[in-house]
């Protein structure tokens, strides 16, 4: 419950921090339409960015494995933690308090709905357009909800009532009704912190000023579009959840109307809001994890448990970190000192320079041989050729892997002087699968249409309730789809080409997938032989397994 109150209070932060931006920077601008997404993107960006959470790792120092502090038992007690009385049921309180206040808000959400299905409800909708135009009867301020446009048309004339029904028709073209419905449901969820409500404030003046701006395109007399705002004032009924003609800020609006446009560079104060975004995030969205710190070098090196061996061992170390060079010499200290004859081959490496596969084979002096060989698309494991010098003067040779370094894995014999497998054989590499044939590209044919020719459709008349002129635009209508029949140009040589061109492509396709049926019938007898090789390599690997156990 407390991460859902610090989400609450992170997100209603935000918000308070995009409206300050808004009021201080942004609202005097005549950026209507970038202001308009400016405050819809800080409301998405309020709830989504508390969610963000920048990691940093802090590297501590190893904890030690064995103590040199004696803890007395019976000295330490465990003191149970419980939250008091007192805070746990004020939390509830608090609870309840939110969550009622919401529910409230809800209902009159619910309600504002049902007002506008009943003043909607019965009455005559003409459509127009995109727009379902409803004229009622009662003393209401006009008002938009997503297509439908009510007004009465009794309380104007007809200038005011085309300057009414063009700022209307923005607000429904640009869906000003989700942006409301979005404010509304954010001052439901935020209702305590007063800012919401202010932004709301804002959001819904700042769809009226992009209305009157985009209305005032369309309406010559300007003037009259003033005198209509000042007399839908006197009209103070409105549904909550609408956009409306009429609100308390006329005068900010008629200001607005008569603004000089801001100046381009004033765009950059929009930017202004990333760095308060990013100390947001490294302030209050940083997530810190302590890691201990990796003792690489006790990993790497392999050691000898001198409890259970000799004293006089000598280990020659290869790690994922050893160059070419100090493999050569390994090979040659190994032949000098102790005439045993080393050789390294299958070596590869990754982008980093470091060892991920290597083959080793080793002849003594006694003939008998020691092979290890491992591949892979990561670093090796560091392993060593142990030497250790007994007491008779003779020397042992075995070659050591693991990753667990005090207790090494020591390379057995076999009977025939190989360490579980033939010396000569290699683990088994998997077939290459051959590469499917892509289609054939290359430029198609060009139709040759002139479109110069192309009859043009006729103007849709602006009254529709003329009956004269609807008259003459569907005349005008089927003459031009009579045109349109005439000029569809004729596609079949286009088609034909088309055709030709693509048979071409098929048979040189054709041609190359039975290649690849031929090719991928190979490969499947190779992966068939494949696993067979690595079930044998797997019970010679488990052979071997046993036979060092039971030493």
């Amino acid at each position: 419950m407390e991460a859902i109150f610090i989400y609450i209070f992170k997100t209603s932060g935000l918000i308070t921090v995009f409206y300050l931006a808004y009021y201080f920077l942004l609202r005097k601008e005549t950026f209507f339409n970038t202001n308009r997404w400016f405050l819809l993107s800080g409301l998405i960006t309020s709830i989504v960015l508390p969610f963000i959470v920048y990691t940093k790792i802090v590297w501590v120092a190893p904890t030690p494995t064995n103590s040199t502090f004696l803890i007395n038992s019976a000295a330490v007690k465990t003191i149970p933690i419980e939250e008091s009385w007192l805070d746990t049921h004020l939390n509830l309180c608090l609870i309840i308090l939110y969550v009622s206040i919401i529910i409230l808000l809800l209902l009159k959400f619910a309600f504002d709905f049902y007002s506008l299905k009943r003043v909607i409800k019965g009455k005559t909708i003409q459509n127009q357009a995109d727009f379902k135009l409803v004229d009622v009867l009662e003393n209401i301020a006009p008002f938009s909800f997503f297509s439908y446009i009510v007004y009465n048309s009794s309380l104007y004339n007809s200038t005011e009532l085309e300057n009414i029904l063009e700022h209307e028709k923005i607000h429904s073209e640009q869906n000003h009704t989700t942006d409301v419905l979005i404010s509304r449901i954010f001052s439901i969820i935020f209702w305590f912190n007063p800012m919401v409500w202010l932004y709301k404030k804002a959001i819904m003046q700042n769809l009226e000023f992009i209305a009157d701006a985009e209305a005032l395109k369309k309406i010559a007399d300007k003037k009259a579009y003033q005198y209509t705002l000042l007399k839908i004032t006197t009209h103070e009924n409105c549904v909550a959840i609408t956009n409306h003609f009429y609100q308390s800020l006329i005068k900010k609006r008629i200001v607005m109307l008569n603004k000089n446009q801001s100046k381009k560079r004033n765009y950059l104060k929009y930017a202004l809001i990333l760095p308060v975004l990013g100390a947001f995030v490294f302030l209050f969205q940083v997530k810190v994890i302590a890691q201990e710190k990796e003792q690489k070098e006790v990993k790497e090196d392999i050691v000898i448990n001198s409890k259970s061996e000799p004293k006089n061992v000598l280990v020659y170390k290869i790690k994922k970190n050893t160059t070419d060079k100090e493999l050569d010499e390994i090979v040659q200290k190994l032949k000098i000192n102790h005439e045993v004859i080393l050789a390294f081959s299958h070596i590869t490496r990754n982008s980093a320079n470091e060892l991920t596969g290597i083959r080793v084979d080793i002849k003594r002096k006694n003939g008998k041989a020691q092979i290890m060989q491992t591949s892979s698309n990561e670093a090796i494991k560091p392993f060593g050729v142990v030497v250790i010098k007994n007491e008779d003067g003779t020397e042992t040779i075995n070659l050591q892997t693991g990753e667990k370094t005090h207790q090494p894995v020591t390379m057995g014999e076999g009977p025939d002087g190989a360490n579980g497998y033939n010396s000569n054989e290699e683990f088994p590499t998997p077939p290459t699968p051959p590469t499917p044939p892509s289609f054939p590209e290359g430029p198609m044919p060009i139709a040759n249409v002139d479109m110069s020719k192309m009859p043009k459709p006729p103007v849709h008349p602006k009254d529709i309730n003329d009956e004269k002129e609807m008259q003459k635009f569907n005349k005008a209508m089927d003459e031009f789809n009579k045109k349109m029949e005439a000029f569809e140009p004729d596609m079949s040589a286009y088609e034909k080409e088309v055709e030709v061109v693509m048979a071409k492509r098929e048979a040189v396709f054709e041609k190359e997938m039975a290649k690849f049926d031929i090719e991928m019938q190979q490969f499947n007898k190779k992966m068939e032989k494949f696993n067979q090789d690595i079930k044998k390599h797997e019970k010679e690997m488990n052979t071997f397994e046993k036979e060092n156990k039971s030493k």
